[in-house]
């Protein structure tokens, strides 16, 4: 099996032992992952460790990683770890922590080995909703024979003092799988995968996927692009997603322009049955050269690909910031004792936005459906605490009370830059934006060189103008409320009643339907006012929805129903099987989607039109 996978330039470790006559032990991270031999669902991980002059070392599997902003613990997956000297003997080990074993006799040290557990198994909630959870796109799946989604941070663990020392991770995997990374395989047979890595912080940038070959590639100007899917049933395929993915990375490197920091892409896509042992935290995570992204594969291919659209988008914008724009703390990130930095306004906020603007910039939305999309937002920002100053939320996010207000970076972090969009574009009258911002940023440190976190407002005034560090000063770090429609008004933009599509099941949190926990039959609530779905169908409160379209719903597949809705359109045909009054009948009609009437904007000032012009589409 020919192995597809993407080149990326790592540095390759060459000796020679002409003159002696044993190889001596190079100072290198040798590990060792057997994904052919999985017993228990449990993975076998060797390392080969490097040369240690002290009388102890301690190993660590990460606490967090970059991106996730949450203290994880993946130690607790890793079990029966074991240190061993040259000769096979097993040397003291000490678990000090949960993620954490120190080993005694260091300078015999030869060989560490342990189990590692996967992620997946062990969701309950799924995504932000469970704090136990690790989220999917930043967990591991192990399926024997099927799928090994391959974080790289919950296999592989580092030494202290260890972390710039090269690492060689060499995978022996079945031959019906393949392994898609952004990794380049130094071996050619087709079982057994090698990779070089630089230190384990590359090491752990850098995600695989093993499952059974379903993969795309396609070039965006001078950039490869591979996308890899697994798809439990096989409803969907690379080549299903593959065309609307094209078209949304070309718009984005188009509104990118100049700003680049990879020729290489990889995107590693699982789809999950949602099953007692699956994934069911959805979204994505980025890394500098690829993506890892977990989605139902319950939901219909319209859906599937505007939300692959927006979760990838908002990951591959991420080699803006803070993949080349960041501070200390991110360049010498500790996997173990995290120093987080003040800026995620930045760091997922600008991300964050330019995953809308792009859209409005590049025609792939209108501009009513880029301010709904901010009206959202401004909504969901104002139900968080808007009077805590954003750097201070960002220092502090593994605690409480800032851990619960993390979520806010993807609404009013984005909402903070659009504003400082609006600020750069009137004070430039049109001609800059943030994204000019981002690339004198990017020009000015670049992924090798790392900001103060004290420093970024003054140069950030310094490359802008004054008005944007006194907006930094008061709306960032102070504690004061934006007034959004303030800055909407500069764009000729003004408050304005709007009408969205809605769900047949729910009203925004508010569920329409509720579960008899003795028979896990759906029902529609007897005390809510009925839409226009339901009306139109003849359904009534206190009915039970056993079936539509021929599909049995119940407790079990509830959110195949909810999820499925929203893929229905206006006018569709529709039967729906319920139970009224203990007796089973058909009710047979057309589909009318229900709509909501939200706050938002339009704009409404033609005086201003160049400039609101300059900022969507400039």
């Amino acid at each position: 099996m020919k192995k597809i996978i993407l080149s990326l330039a790592v540095a390759t470790f060459f000796w020679s032992c002409k003159t002696a006559k044993t190889t001596p032990k190079m100072d290198v991270v040798d590990v060792s992952i057997d994904l052919v031999n999985v017993k228990d669902d449990k993975v076998m991980v060797s390392i080969a460790t490097p040369i240690f002059t002290s009388e102890t070392t301690t190993f660590h599997i990460p606490k967090t990683v970059p991106g996730t902003y949450s203290e994880d613990d993946y130690g607790r997956f890793i079990e029966n770890f074991k240190a061993f000297d040259a000769k096979g003997n097993g040397l003291r080990v000490t678990k000090i922590d949960e993620n954490s074993y120190t080993i005694s006799d260091a300078s015999k040290l030869s060989k560490v080995t342990y189990l590692v557990n996967d992620t997946f198994d062990t969701e309950g909630g799924g995504g932000f909703g469970n704090s136990e959870d690790v989220f999917s796109p930043a967990g591991t799946n192990i399926k024997a024979g099927e799928n090994f989604m391959l974080n790289t941070h919950g296999f592989v663990g580092y030494f202290a003092g260890k972390t710039e020392t090269p690492y060689k991770m060499t995978v022996t995997h079945p031959a019906n799988l393949l392994g898609v990374s952004a990794m380049v395989d130094l071996d050619n047979s087709d079982t057994i995968d090698v990779f070089n890595s630089s230190k384990y912080a590359t090491l752990v940038e850098m995600p695989l996927m093993y499952s059974k070959p379903d993969f795309t590639s396609f070039m965006v100007d001078d950039m490869e692009i591979i996308i890899s899917v697994y798809s439990p049933t096989g409803k969907y395929t690379a080549k299903d997603i593959t065309p609307n993915m094209e078209t949304m990375m070309r718009a984005q490197k188009k509104f990118l322009g100049a700003f680049d920091s990879t020729k290489k892409y990889a995107i590693l896509l699982y789809l999950s049955d949602m099953q007692a042992k699956d994934a069911k935290g959805f979204g994505a995570l980025e890394h500098p050269t690829s993506t890892t992204v977990v989605m139902p594969e319950m939901m219909g291919l319209e859906m599937l690909q505007e939300q692959l659209k927006d979760v990838v988008s908002h990951e591959f914008f991420h080699i803006v910031t803070p993949l080349t724009v960041h501070s200390n703390e991110i360049q010498y990130f500790d996997f173990n004792n995290p120093q987080m930095s003040e800026h995620l306004w930045m760091y997922e906020g600008v991300t964050e936005y330019f995953a809308n603007l792009f859209q409005v910039n590049q025609g792939l939305i209108d501009e009513t459906e880029f301010f709904e999309r901010m009206a959202q937002k401004i909504s969901q920002a104002s139900q968080m605490n808007d009077k805590m100053s954003f750097t201070k939320m960002s220092k502090n996010v593994l605690n409480a009370p800032y851990k619960e207000q993390y979520i806010n970076v993807y609404q009013k972090g984005a909402l903070i830059a659009m504003c400082m969009d609006i600020i750069i574009r009137e004070e430039s009258k049109g001609q800059k934006g943030i994204l000019t911002l981002m690339q004198d940023l990017s020009n000015e440190y670049g992924s090798k060189k790392a900001f103060k976190d004290e420093e970024l407002f003054a140069k950030i005034t310094e490359l802008t103008y004054p008005s944007v560090g006194e907006f930094l000063k008061t709306y960032v770090a102070g504690e004061t409320p934006i007034p959004y429609a303030d800055y909407f008004a500069k764009m000729g933009v003004t408050e304005a009643k709007i009408e969205v599509a809605g769900n047949p099941f729910l009203k925004g949190q508010t569920p329409y339907i509720t579960v008899d926990p003795t028979t896990k039959e759906i029902m529609i609530l007897p005390s809510i006012e009925l839409n226009e779905f339901m009306t139109s169908m003849g359904l009534k409160n206190g009915d039970k929805i056993l079936a539509v379209n021929g599909t049995n719903y119940n407790l079990d597949n509830i959110y195949d129903l909810v999820l499925g809705s929203m893929n229905w359109k206006d006018g569709e045909d529709m039967t729906v099987k319920i139970k009224r009054d203990g007796k089973e009948q058909e009710l047979k009609g057309k589909v009318k989607m229900p709509k909501e009437i939200r706050e938002g904007y339009q704009s409404t000032n033609e005086a201003k039109k160049a400039i609101k012009e300059a900022w969507l589409k400039g």
